[in-house]
């Protein structure tokens, strides 16, 4: 614009040049919040927010460009005098701001709306698969979720059946047989698709206590100390038995030993493997079921991986169908929705993990909310709106496979990522 000054020219390039950028973005929206481009100003939050949703400051200065009221009345105004030169009438109401948003009248109208609607009738989704750790040594009872709390999924529900649960649900098969009631089993794939989850409904299915443990519960600056960590998990985990151990984030906790340079960490390994074995004890590890998570299993230490350890492998995949729009329906089930085709959406996000599906959710009601905010009208949460979202957002599962890809190519020994090569020429990403 003719009438910009050169420090917003300046800006406006070095923000087109950068769209990413998001403190300058912010520092550019700032500027022209000073200069009275209030909608400007707010549009250009807003796609800070889209770059960084959450993010605390740009949140704040969209509420200041939409003129909404703030904790402390704003100084007043400088007094303009009248056309005709005469002092301004001090006791006239100030004129109302054209983007102020009246939140009390919003409230009014969306307050008779009885949950979300669809274009079919919604079913119940319960359970919303973002269980929260147990802190360290801290074991949790054994909880309701269960494996029909999962949404989809029904071939890794079938295969932890078939090669983990069954034998344990059958004492007397597993007497007969000969089968020791302890297991280990490593669940792989990309991040945000639901690992955490599955090994609490595990825990479930096998009415046991549950006892999550990450790198940041075991590390100790103190020689010896990690070690005995690793120890007095196990422990506890056997005095609770039957309890599910689950080893979050196994690529740190047991990175190979060939690749670390820290002797704590190879001792961290080693202790690791003792337990697994039941050495330690001599009780062994009866009643004690462990699970692992990791998103890059070929970073692990290949002796986590022998029989009688950590010996069984699960590749979960993104959500399926039948799972993202469970996943889908969670997430809006408290937004103020209208006639949502979740058919088109759940065709629109294949690829996408949960962790994608919730941000689709959040990103598509940011824009609703930016639209009720300037017209001054509430409107509701469209499946254009979705699917909008769905466009703008890519699947973060793609890095992942990419990087996968070249594993089941060429470093699959003996056969170690068979379903990850199957899944790979489905897809024909090979």
């Amino acid at each position: 614009m003719a009438d910009e000054s050169p420090l917003i020219r300046s800006l406006r390039a070095a923000v087109a040049a950068a769209p990413g950028d998001v403190p300058l973005r912010l520092h550019f929206a700032e500027l022209l919040l000073a200069e009275g481009r209030n909608d400007e100003a707010v549009t250009e939050a807003a796609v800070a927010l889209q770059h960084a949703p959450g993010d605390a400051a740009a949140r704040a200065l969209m509420v200041r460009a939409m003129g909404l009221p703030a904790a402390e009345d704003p100084a007043p105004a400088p007094s303009t005098p009248a056309p005709d030169g005469s002092a301004p009438d001090e006791s006239a109401p100030a004129p109302r701001a054209s983007s102020s948003f009246d939140w009390d009248a919003a409230e009014q109208q969306v307050q008779d709306l009885v949950g979300p609607r669809f274009l079919e009738d919604p079913q119940a989704a319960d359970g919303d698969g973002t269980a929260g750790d147990a802190a360290a040594w801290d074991v949790d009872a054994p909880g309701a979720v269960r494996l029909a709390d999962v949404g989809g999924m029904e071939e890794v529900k079938d295969r932890l059946e078939a090669a983990f649960l069954a034998p344990m649900r059958n004492p007397e098969l597993r007497r007969l047989y000969g089968k020791s009631l302890r297991g280990g089993l490593l669940l792989y794939g990309p991040p945000g698709c639901g690992k955490t989850f599955i090994a609490r409904a595990v825990a479930g299915e096998l009415g046991a206590s549950f006892l999550t443990v990450s790198l940041s519960d075991v590390l100790d600056m103190w020689i010896g100390a990690s070690e005995k960590n690793i120890h007095d998990i196990f422990e506890t985990a056997r005095r609770q038995a039957p309890c599910v151990v689950f080893l979050d984030e196994l690529d740190a906790l047991g990175a190979k030993r060939s690749r670390t340079h820290h002797s704590g960490l190879r001792n961290v390994v080693n202790q690791l493997l003792t337990e697994l074995d039941g050495i330690a004890s001599g009780a062994g590890n009866e009643g004690v079921f462990v699970l692992a998570a990791t998103n890059v299993p070929w970073d692990v230490d290949i002796a986590l991986r022998r029989p009688g350890r950590l010996d069984r492998t699960l590749l979960v995949l993104p959500p399926d169908a039948a799972a993202r729009e469970a996943i889908l329906r969670y997430h809006l089930r408290d937004r103020p929705i209208e006639a949502v085709d979740l058919g088109k959406l759940v065709k629109a996000t294949e690829d996408f993990s949960g962790a994608d599906l919730a941000h689709v959710c959040e990103t598509a009601a940011e824009a609703a909310l930016l639209d009720s905010a300037r017209s001054g009208s509430v409107r509701l949460i469209t499946t254009k709106d979705l699917l909008g979202a769905a466009k703008q957002i890519k699947p973060s599962t793609e890095p992942w496979f990419a990087a996968a890809r070249n594993v089941a190519m060429f470093a699959n020994e003996g056969g170690l990522y068979d379903d990850l090569l199957a899944h790979l020429k489905r897809k024909r990403k090979l």
